[in-house]
């Protein structure tokens, strides 16, 4: 058949792949029409319906509604503008679904009764200002009265959950896991306990004073990268280039502690990572608990928030080879 002869609805839908009754459909709704309807009233297509046909279906087949498809085909909008709208409806639905299953997975995982049901689609359907608030209550109870260095609690609630706008399956269950944990009053007071024993008894609450706080993450932290990546580079802890390293570092934690270092300290320092890296390698109930405690909540918010944990599984052996490498600058 010539490409000017219009088509019997028949053709019209092996080539369209839609139904006679869904052709029809359109039809009756004004969306397509026909070129003509011959006299015993079988109606007959041309190339430009056939075009507006195929269009229609793939539009269908994104899920785009009827109303704004006749929209487009008035032209009273382009599909720019339909496909964008349509977009955003799909990725707002995506999102839901998400939330979704991470509430069902974390119920599935927990055995979860029909009251957790409830609450855990409200932790995910929170809205910003809710969550902000639920954070505070939980650091506003931790640090009440807690007898630790001016600040300190402050400069802990800066670490906090940032659920992004398109979180991640992941980034849900976090927070779901984060939410349930900073509501629980035997999480808070963990929490609680953990930072008064850690941080209100020397040494803990000689490290937690500004100072000392604002060098380990500063010039400390720096001078730790490069400690890092002098390790992972393999260089030997006897190297001149590690000793050299180290040394700073050492001075540099004197001087924040008011003091200077010397080779007895120096020696002493190399001494306290020794006992550090077998503290962690047989994780003591107190890492034990910082695991469990506030080290949980900051594993949380670094996955709420996409940031890389900090596993702490280079820990020990780095502390060993900066011991080595401040007693062979002793030598």
């Amino acid at each position: 058949m010539d490409d000017n002869e219009p088509y019997p609805i028949g053709d019209v839908a092996r080539r369209t792949g839609l139904s006679v009754s869904a052709i029809r459909y359109y039809s009756d709704a004004g969306i397509v029409t026909p070129a003509r309807v011959t006299e015993a009233g079988y109606r007959l297509y041309d190339i430009r319906a056939i075009a507006r046909l195929e269009l229609i279906r793939t539009l269908r087949d994104l899920d785009a509604g009827l109303d704004d498809i006749r929209r487009l085909l008035d032209g009273e909008t382009s599909l720019r503008d339909l496909l964008a709208t349509h977009l955003e409806l799909v990725e707002r639905q995506e999102r839901d679904l998400r939330a979704r299953r991470a509430v069902l997975r974390t119920l599935v995982e927990q055995g979860g009764t029909a009251a957790q049901v409830t609450l855990m689609h409200r932790l995910v359907s929170m809205p910003d200002e809710e969550r902000e608030r639920l954070v505070d209550d939980f650091w506003n109870e931790v640090g009440e009265a807690l007898d630790v260095p001016p600040g300190f609690v402050e400069r802990l609630r800066t670490a906090r959950p940032r659920l992004p706008e398109d979180p991640t399956a992941a980034q849900l269950e976090a927070w779901i896991e984060l939410a349930d944990l900073v509501r629980g009053e035997e999480f808070r007071g963990a929490v609680r306990s953990h930072l008064q024993d850690a941080y209100g008894t020397f040494p803990g609450r000689r490290l937690a004073a500004v100072p000392v706080w604002d060098f380990i993450h500063t010039e400390g932290a720096m001078i730790g990268e490069e400690l890092l990546e002098a390790y992972r580079s393999g260089l030997p802890a006897d190297s001149p280039a590690a000793r050299e390293l180290v040394v700073r570092m050492a001075d540099a934690t004197a001087e924040v502690f008011g003091g200077q270092a010397t080779a007895g300290s120096r020696d002493r320092l190399a001494a306290a990572f020794l006992l550090a890296e077998r503290v962690r390698r047989e994780e003591s109930p107190q890492e034990a608990r910082y695991d469990a405690t506030h080290g949980r909540y900051l594993s949380l918010v670094a996955v709420i928030n996409g940031t890389p944990p900090d596993t702490g599984e280079e820990g020990p052996a780095l502390f060993a080879w900066i011991a080595a490498a401040l007693r062979a600058s002793a030598r």
